[in-house]
């Protein structure tokens, strides 16, 4: 199966595989796993930061941060479509015990005006700001520029805040970008990163900042369950994501952007989101009712290509080290039979798969 739903997707390489096989372990808990220091090293140095913390997943690195920078019973700043809001299930109400203030940030950038007007010091009726979140590259595939980020960090700058960098993507921005993931991190406080999507890791994200910041961020870590013991046999692929496959994801950008000219050229299709990383969004009037995007769904299935319903109207494919030219082939053809005008396609069992 050709699977095109994310690049959560991605799995391990042989070389990962095997690294992992060889790992050398330790109980990290106790800050004796060899690699899993290497890693948290490694990730701390390209990031351009003191320190860094191996987590389960970026779910968890962005609900540890604000868990590690907010009090309880205070207030965080962020887009109104970030992956922290719309995807982590209000997580943050539950650990942190925080109360999440949107701001409308379109493509992911937040305005410094809208910022402004939300921030609150503590008094008898409102909770005190005490932290500020972008997302880099957000979700739905645009990256933030560099002085956007700068004008908000101002702004915390003012106020005393720290700001904390959804980074899941942040190596996908720097790429696209043409910076250093550094350079995007040395904008905010913390940040955390993904090495499970889009780089082949299986498992993990980091967290990092100031050497004190992820000290406390170790200790809560252990709160929320995340001391894994001899996570070196995971962390072994994170090395070589970083190493090796954050230099390889220009070219997942390249063929998403190829697939999205090809998805152009089919009558009613509409491009909706020039992404600047390795999505395409797109709608088509064939798949405008919940049962007719579970339609198409499904007819993709049976061509042996994995997509995700539409998401208020919108699909969403998604490139990544997996998807070479010959897959990007199948899709664009498995599109313009769906979506060209055969709906016998869309509606047919199995039986009637091409």
């Amino acid at each position: 199966m050709i699977d095109i739903r994310s690049d959560t997707v991605t799995k391990p390489t042989e070389a990962m595989r095997k690294a992992m096989a060889a790992a050398e372990v330790g109980d990290d808990v106790y800050g004796d796993d060899p690699t899993v220091n290497r890693l948290e090293a490694l990730g701390a140095e390209m990031l351009g930061k003191e320190a860094a913390l191996f987590v389960p997943s970026g779910t968890f690195g962005n609900q540890l941060a604000l868990f590690t920078w907010c009090r309880r019973g205070t207030e965080v700043i962020l887009g109104e479509e970030c992956h922290i809001v719309v995807h982590e299930a209000g997580a943050a109400s539950v650990i942190a015990g925080v109360q999440t203030r949107c701001v409308p940030a379109p493509d992911g950038v937040l305005q410094p005006g809208d910022i402004r007007k939300r921030l609150r010091k503590q008094d008898l009726h409102a909770p005190a700001t005490s932290l500020i979140c972008m997302e880099n590259a957000h979700s739905m595939g645009k990256t933030v520029s560099l002085a956007d980020m700068d004008a908000v960090k101002a702004i915390a700058a003012e106020w005393g805040l720290p700001v904390h960098l959804d980074g899941a993507r942040i190596f996908n921005a720097a790429a696209a970008l043409g910076c250093k993931a550094s350079d995007i991190a040395a904008r905010v406080d913390s940040v955390m990163c993904c090495l499970s999507k889009g780089l082949c890791a299986p498992v993990g994200s980091l967290l990092a900042g100031t050497k004190d910041f992820v000290e406390a961020a170790r200790l809560k870590r252990k709160i929320m369950g995340g001391g894994m013991r001899q996570a070196g046999i995971l962390a072994a692929a994170g090395i070589i994501a970083l190493t090796e496959h954050t230099a390889l994801l220009a070219a997942d950008h390249l063929r998403a952007k190829k697939l999205a000219q090809g998805l152009a050229h089919i009558e009613g299709m509409q491009i909706d989101t020039a992404a600047d990383i390795n999505m395409v969004f797109f709608s088509h009037p064939a798949g405008e009712t919940p049962q007719a995007g579970a339609n198409i769904t499904a007819a993709f299935a049976r061509q042996g290509i994995l997509i995700n319903p539409p998401e208020q109207g919108l699909f969403r494919f998604v490139t990544h080290y997996w998807i070479g030219d010959k897959e990007l082939d199948a899709i664009l053809a498995a599109s313009a039979t769906i979506f060209g005008g055969n709906s016998a396609a869309i509606f047919a069992g199995p039986q009637g798969a091409s």
